[in-house]
């Protein structure tokens, strides 16, 4: 047997779009870094970037459990002295709804140039309209065994 490695013109990236209304930030975030690796593909290869695009909307109506809202910090320094700043995620929410989303998914993937080129591929809107009609993303759902022939093609 040998193993299987994709190449570059066999890539097909696809859109998705996923509805982040009531659903709990680091399981979605999960979902989302497995759409953007592309493992949810039997071509995955894990030195290419054979992912999809993944569109999120309703970011700001996004779930969390437990006290998170006002115990999750994020931390960012403005490389001066005593340049700290923090915001817990419940200002991050009301702010900037999209950045939880992408924080949460940029420690889910490769921290190297791969990973970066798949962050590049998430699109994040806080309401229910986005831009990205023309690439006719479809709504994402669980793959199972019956999908796989429809993902290879």
């Amino acid at each position: 047997m040998t193993t299987y490695s994709a190449r570059a013109s066999e890539l097909d990236p696809r859109w998705y779009v996923i509805d982040a209304q009531d659903q709990v930030l680091g399981r979605l975030a999960s979902q989302i870094a497995q759409i953007l690796r592309g493992k949810h593909k039997p071509t995955f290869t894990p030195n290419m970037n054979c992912g999809d695009f993944v569109v999120v909307i309703n970011a700001e109506k996004v779930a969390v459990t437990g006290k998170r809202l006002d115990q999750k910090i994020y931390y960012h320094h403005s490389q001066y002295p005593g340049g700290l700043k923090h915001e817990t995620l419940r200002l991050a929410l009301q702010k900037h709804p999209d950045r939880p989303i992408i924080a949460a998914v940029k420690g889910m993937l490769p921290h190297n140039r791969l990973g970066d080129d798949m962050l590049h591929r998430l699109k994040v809107y806080a309401g229910p309209n986005h831009p990205h009609q023309a690439q006719q993303p479809v709504p994402w759902t669980t793959p199972t065994p019956e999908t796989f022939t429809d993902i290879v093609r």
